[in-house]
């Protein structure tokens, strides 16, 4: 089977050149998790990844942020089933208009007393693994492990970090700049435009050109 970054690359979901995150920091590498999700062979591969990792830890439901994880909650669940042989759930938290991560759906209800697996695609800062931590411990269930596709920054996001046992199926250090220090920006590399928040950053700078004169 083939590892997770092998996987990224054959679905075109890593991308070379020069990108703006949404946190404004620019970057030569660009991880476009949505080229993967319409791939359902390959996502169901990674939910199977998911599921070897933890079919000895007696998971009984797995939990994602919506919407970008659902997916794999749902293959992890499915593989899960598979290979314990017992009813593996899976639900999925939505986002609040202030940023949280909730449960709906009566979803709460099936997280209860339940040994629950977290799993996310890929993750830049942690914050909305942390709020489905909070939400599932909330919701009186036990988080036993939480796992997520792709780890850009294993210094910063961490057990300790997150604040609950914490892996991933794989790294990939990804370098980030400030726009005054970007080496691509000196080197004239242009902005992707269709990727990340490059068009957004050009019509800001647009902006700041025109009010300068």
């Amino acid at each position: 089977m083939k590892n997770v970054v092998a996987i990224l690359k054959d679905a075109g979901a890593i991308n070379e050149g020069h990108f703006v995150g949404t946190s404004g920091k620019h970057l030569p590498i660009y991880l476009n998790k949505d080229a993967l999700t319409p791939h359902t062979l390959q996502a169901s591969i990674i939910g199977k990844l998911f599921a070897e990792k933890f079919k000895n830890k007696k998971i009984e439901v797995v939990v994602a942020p919506a919407v970008g994880g659902i997916p794999y909650s749902q293959w992890t669940a499915y593989h899960l089933t598979k290979l314990t042989k017992k009813d593996v759930l899976s639900v999925f938290t939505e986002k609040t208009p202030d940023e949280d991560q909730i449960f709906k759906r009566g979803y709460e209800k099936l997280v209860r007393n339940k040994r629950a697996l977290l799993v996310e695609d890929i993750v830049t800062t942690g914050g909305s693994i942390k709020k489905v931590i909070r939400s599932v411990k909330a919701a009186g269930g036990k988080v036993i492990d939480v796992c997520v596709m792709i780890n850009k920054d294993p210094k910063v996001i961490n057990t300790k970090s997150v604040g609950a046992p914490f892996s991933c199926l794989g790294i990939l250090n990804v370098s980030s700049y400030d726009e005054k220090n970007c080496p691509l920006c000196k080197a004239n590399v242009p902005v992707n435009t269709n990727l990340g928040h490059g068009k957004k950053f050009l019509e800001s700078q647009k902006n700041k050109k025109k009010y300068a004169n």
